[in-house]
Parts: C-alpha cells; structure tokens; sequence
C-alpha cells in the first residue's frame, strides 16, 4: 500500500484538471465513509421504551389552541 507521501508525490505529478477529478473524487469518499459511520452510529443506539411512561407523559397539545384557551381565560 502507498504511503500518504507517495500518493501526494503522484498527486503532483497529475495535470491540473486531473487534480481536481481527484479531488472531486476523494471528496466523494470522504462524505460516503461519514455518511457510513453515521448510519452506523444511528443502528448502534439502543431502541427506547416508552411503553412504560404510558399514561405519564402528557397528550401532545396543539400551540395555538393552547395559546388562544390561555387567552380566553384571561378574558374572563
């Protein structure tokens, strides 16, 4: 396998356009590895259970009917 050196001393070697094919290109790579990592990352999480707060947590309430009740009240 070639060291980071040769590769760069290869890199150089390269005509401008084909520098910038190279660099597109291992961009591209790049952003595939971290969109893989983290996939992975995002697989790895433990899956949560909410079935036991069942009954806890509060039903979700709509902002502006909440905000316009709110108001009412005040009115009276």
């Amino acid at each position: 396998m070639a060291t980071y050196n040769e590769v760069l001393s290869q890199a150089q070697s390269l005509t401008p356009e084909e520098q910038e094919l190279l660099l597109k290109d291992l961009a591209a790579l790049t952003r595939q590895r971290v969109t893989t990592k983290t996939q992975d990352n995002s697989q790895q999480l433990p899956q949560q259970n909410l079935d036991r707060w069942r009954g806890f947590l509060p039903k979700r309430v709509d902002a502006l009917e909440f905000q316009l009740q709110l108001r009412k009240e005040w009115d009276e």
